[in-house]
């Protein structure tokens, strides 16, 4: 699970979050929704313990990532906008070095490293360099590196970018088998019908904090609608703030 209270980050006198709390479930998918600088990709990366917050408090499986960080991101996976590679490794020696940063050694790795490359198709190019990869192909290996070490929540933001349909088929695929094997996974992105199609619960950010959370149907109600997409549902709960960049989206 993933919980954060009243969490807080400042730089100097701009406050980026302010007072965010989320809960996800076991086996929950929750959509992490916002324009541009609302705060979403400030909120994630203190969740993954790569910025300190200003104030608040972040639990991930029952550790605080303040007083108990390692095992907090032990059992935390992470895949971020912007994935860093090393593209003179292979496939197979990227993973095994990222599973080497989270203690995984011996002949089992090997077989969880073909496994994973296998889920995210991408088993016959194991012993090629990534610099030969094409961009949905690295997006691919970066979320098999994720998954790698058997974590039990997982953030991700902006997971479709630069996926082909087929790709973003199989990401959607597998994130609804971790889900339905008890993975927490917290999802930011600004493609609104994927939101729709994959999360179980939303969350909607806005200039650092949140306006509005719960079920598809839950937001449709604070919207006062019944019927609009989800995408209309944004819109009127954030008065139509990111609209130019959804639109860019569609």
């Amino acid at each position: 699970m993933i919980a954060t209270d009243d969490l807080v980050k400042r730089y100097g006198t701009f406050t980026a979050v302010d007072g965010v709390s989320l809960d996800v479930q076991p086996g929950q998918i929750h959509g992490f929704l916002g324009p541009n600088g609302a705060g979403k990709t400030t909120t994630i990366r203190m969740i993954a313990g790569l910025l300190k917050p200003t104030s608040g408090r972040i639990v991930v499986n029952g550790h605080d990532i303040a007083t108990d960080p390692e095992p907090a991101k032990a059992s935390l996976g992470f895949i971020p906008d912007r994935p860093f590679i090393y593209e003179k490794l292979t496939a197979g020696e990227f993973l095994r070095f990222h599973g080497g940063l989270y203690g995984l050694h011996g002949g089992g790795i090997g077989d969880r490293v073909k496994e994973m490359l296998e889920l995210f198709e991408l088993g016959r190019w194991e012993h090629e360099l990534v610099e030969s990869f094409s961009h949905g192909m690295k997006q691919r290996l970066v979320m098999s590196a994720a998954f790698l070490h058997r974590p039990r929540a997982v953030l991700v933001d902006e997971p479709m970018v630069g996926l082909d349909p087929r790709g973003a088929r199989l990401i959607k695929d597998v994130f609804r088998r971790m889900s339905a094997q008890g993975v927490a996974i917290l999802m930011s992105t600004h493609t609104l019908e994927v939101a729709e199609e994959m999360c179980d619960r939303f969350s909607i950010i806005l200039k650092g904090r949140i306006i509005a959370s719960g079920t598809v149907a839950e937001l449709r109600a604070l919207a006062g609608s019944h019927d609009d997409q989800l995408t209309d549902v944004f819109l009127k709960l954030t008065g139509g703030s990111g609209l130019q960049e959804i639109d860019e989206i569609f």
